[in-house]
């Protein structure tokens, strides 16, 4: 055993929370509830919402449409008609931060984004995000697309227990 130890911690970020993956237990927080705007953190969901579509399965194949190229911000640069692995994608999601995997995944998923967003926030409630509302599946700034730092805790924790796997994209 380890003794604990209680130090203030000084943290210069706007909002923090510090949570014991395994317990849920907040650790530390400043400014846990204030809703802030989400940017790209929202792959978070995105990718947690596309795991459990795909029961962890990432072994297919998505042929590029074209309304998922030519997204604004961060792209991999997809090609209409391109064909690209679930992986792949998930790679561009989470490590290059693409808004067009973001998009694609989305749509090749639930149909549309806009079907795609609304799992995401149902997901955000059901993990109890009360913070949280979700406007798309990129992080593009829009009007209402809010989350706090106590639910990208929420959110980051079940990612980490109940897909383990997205280590590896991470």
């Amino acid at each position: 055993l380890v003794p604990a130890r209680t130090e203030a911690l000084e943290v210069s970020a706007a909002a923090a929370v510090l949570m014991d993956a395994d317990t849920g237990e907040i650790l530390f927080e400043k400014n846990a509830d204030r809703r802030m705007l989400i940017a790209s953190t929202t792959k978070l969901m995105t990718a947690l919402v596309a795991a459990e579509y795909l029961d962890g399965d990432l072994s297919g194949t998505v042929e590029i449409k074209p309304q998922w190229t030519g997204i604004e911000g961060t792209s991999l640069y997809l090609e209409p008609g391109e064909k690209i692995s679930l992986k792949t994608l998930f790679y561009g999601l989470l490590l290059h931060s693409g808004n067009d995997a973001a998009v694609a995944l989305a749509e090749h998923l639930a149909g549309s984004e806009d079907a795609f967003v609304e799992r995401m926030n149902a997901r955000a409630q059901e993990l109890g995000m009360n913070d949280t509302h979700f406007a798309n599946c990129t992080g593009l700034p829009a009007a209402g697309h809010l989350t706090s730092a106590c639910d990208i805790a929420l959110m980051s924790r079940e990612l980490i227990l109940h897909h383990p796997d997205i280590r590896q994209f991470t």
